[in-house]
């Protein structure tokens, strides 16, 4: 057994059951982020692959990985935009040292 259960993203939904206000607002902005606009559902589940990387969520990466085949997007696609996401990520966490360098010439100056 893992500490994340697959069968649990078949039981999304039912954060409403404990908050059906909240839960219900929820899906309604989830839903109509996901709606076409500029951007296609296509382009939209590529942007969530790469997110559900970034935040290391075993559900989302399962989610839209098979959402993202099912809209015709490659395998090729799928790791690129995962890199992606961890070039942003690394460079946001490296960018963040220039804080550090700062601290540092502070206390030596």
């Amino acid at each position: 057994m893992t500490y994340y259960d697959p069968k649990d993203l078949r039981k999304f939904g039912n954060i409403t059951d404990w908050s059906e206000t909240l839960g219900t607002k929820f899906f309604d902005y989830y839903g109509k982020v996901f709606e076409e606009g500029a951007l296609s559902a296509r382009e939209k589940s590529l942007i969530a692959l790469a997110v559900a990387h970034t935040e290391l969520c075993p559900y989302c990466i399962d989610a839209y990985t098979q959402d993202g085949l099912q809209r015709g997007i490659t395998k090729e696609e799928m790791m690129e935009a995962v890199h992606v996401g961890a070039a942003i990520k690394s460079g946001a966490s490296l960018v963040h040292g220039v804080m550090m360098m700062n601290k540092v010439n502070k206390l030596e100056g």
